[in-house]
């Protein structure tokens, strides 16, 4: 009997519950064994590879934090040399700090060479691994131990920043977002972008236990919360327009229903100014995406 393919295994050292390690298994179950993969520095990294033990089932390459897509190009470039580009597929993995900060200009270089690569970033929303310092994907009104909730500040006050318009402009052939809230989704999508030729994205939500402060059972619920109630929009791109996005449920949660089940969030509760700024960004999302 053959023995069913894993591509990531159990025994890697992530907290129970997290949504990261389930979004990266869904994904790269369904890109199959003929991909090799190269990964940045953070929790997706720590995790699953230390010495002397691997977790993954394909080639799997150790990056620096910033630098996942310039391996990830020698790699392809190397597999062009051999004529083995169409048998055998790259994907370049980052956390958000990695793709959103510390490693966006290896990302833009790589887009705009065109490279036939498929990039996938586990957006957990700060720099977990670190210690959860604030990064360019935090909310608004996010606790982090850079952007603490107290008397004078109320957590972060930047904006998020645009990742998947940022990948549109730079002339990606495919982009998408998903959430471990919908696995099949996730599934779905990594095998489209696969079957393009030319530079991809693809933006997975990723839940952490300990960095947002939610119970061990909840990383799915929230994965749908999120999009459910506006303010991560599940949508799909090809060559710069959005061919389908996933449709909220009617009536649509507060961003309330979400913020509550996450230490993150304790004092935007609290505080109905910025509760309103949130929920602003979540029904603009909706307006943008059409997804009512």
């Amino acid at each position: 009997m053959t023995k069913q393919y894993q591509a990531l295994s159990p025994g890697h050292t992530a907290c129970a519950g997290c949504g990261e390690l389930l979004a990266m298994r869904h994904a790269l179950q369904a890109a199959g064994p003929d991909v090799i993969v190269t990964g940045a520095t953070g929790c997706s990294e720590v995790t699953t590879s230390g010495y002397p033990d691997s977790s993954f089932g394909m080639p799997w390459i150790h990056s620096l934090f910033e630098n996942s897509p310039s391996v990830a190009s020698g790699i392809a470039a190397a597999l062009r040399y051999q004529k083995k580009q169409d048998k055998i597929k790259v994907i370049a993995t980052g956390g958000d700090g990695a793709t959103f900060d510390i490693g966006f200009g290896a990302l833009s270089a790589m887009w705009s060479r065109g490279d036939d690569i498929l990039y996938i970033c586990y957006d957990n929303e700060a720099y977990m691994n670190t210690g959860v310092q604030a990064s360019g994907a935090t909310l608004p009104g996010t606790s982090t131990t850079t952007s603490p909730s107290g008397a004078v500040e109320q957590g972060n006050m930047m904006p998020k920043k645009d990742m998947p318009a940022i990948a549109m402009a730079h002339g990606c052939v495919y982009v998408a977002t998903a959430s471990p809230g919908y696995p099949i989704d996730i599934q779905n999508k990594v095998k489209k972008a696969l079957t393009m030729k030319g530079p991809k994205y693809i933006q997975l939500l990723s839940p952490c236990v300990p960095g947002w402060g939610f119970s061990t059972d909840q990383a799915v619920k929230l994965g749908k919360l999120a999009h459910q109630t506006g303010l991560y929009p599940i949508f799909e791109a090809i060559n710069g327009q959005i061919t389908s996005a996933m449709k909220v449920p009617k009536p649509t949660p507060p961003v309330s229903a979400y913020l509550e089940l996450q230490k993150r969030f304790k004092h935007v509760l609290k505080n109905p100014q910025l509760l309103a700024t949130i929920q602003a960004i979540a029904d603009a999302n909706i307006v943008k995406y059409g997804v009512r």
